[in-house]
């Protein structure tokens, strides 16, 4: 029992861009509690079991496990299928856009949905309205435009009330690996998926919930 419990320790692994959340909460915990074995006082102790509670929930929340690729297209993040539309868009033309919500409780890591090269990340600001409802649109938002085998598509990474800062792990011109991590929103919001509608077959629905990295939500026309 005690061996599989180290094998989980070691393999937790806490995402980019969370580290910097989790480690200072801990770090307020070791100190309130050596301040309480100094003082011989309460408050100190209850302070500390509370950093360390807020440890334990951002370090879940901010988790980033090793997973298994998918085939053809998959998820580009954890959540439920919140909307499957067809849309114009200035860069891909006609296409199918796949929104993705993703709750607190989800992995927050986002991840490639194909092979290809990060050809512009265009970074715009705006307001921070529920990811779920139609003012979103104007959400703060970052849109990686991607050259893939089937040619462009674009991953939009969307800000919500709560999801206040998006963080972008890859560069214009890298070359990428299906599943490959691309970036993380703290603590949820929506990422939506644009394809060029002629080259795919949607084989999800609303609704249903997917991982990033590993569920296949579309098949590539032969």
């Amino acid at each position: 029992m005690c061996e599989k419990v180290t094998q989980k320790v070691r393999k937790l692994r806490i995402a980019k861009g969370g580290l910097s959340i989790v480690a200072p909460s801990f770090m307020i915990g070791i100190v309130l509690l050596l301040l309480y074995f100094i003082l011989r006082c309460s408050v100190p102790l209850i302070l500390s079991a509370c950093a360390f509670v807020f440890t334990t929930f951002t370090a879940y929340f901010f988790r980033d496990p090793e997973r298994e690729t998918g085939e053809d297209v998959v998820s580009p993040a954890d959540g439920r299928i919140l909307r499957i539309s067809k849309i114009e868009d200035e860069d891909i033309g006609r296409c199918v856009s796949i929104s993705i919500f993703m709750s607190l409780f989800n992995v927050h890591v986002n991840r490639m949905p194909m092979d290809g090269k990060i050809l512009k990340i265009k970074k715009e600001r705006g307001t921070h309205h529920p990811a779920y409802t139609e003012k979103s649109s104007g959400n703060e938002k970052n849109t990686l435009i991607i050259d893939s085998d089937i040619g462009k598509i674009k991953v939009i990474q969307i800000a919500g009330l709560i999801a206040r800062r998006i963080v972008c792990y890859v560069e214009e011109g890298d070359n990428l690996k299906k599943g490959e991590r691309i970036g993380i929103i703290r603590f949820g919001s929506r990422v939506d998926l644009l394809l060029p509608e002629d080259k795919v077959r949607v084989i999800i629905k609303e609704g249903e919930s997917v991982k990033a990295g590993v569920d296949t939500i579309a098949k590539i026309h032969a």
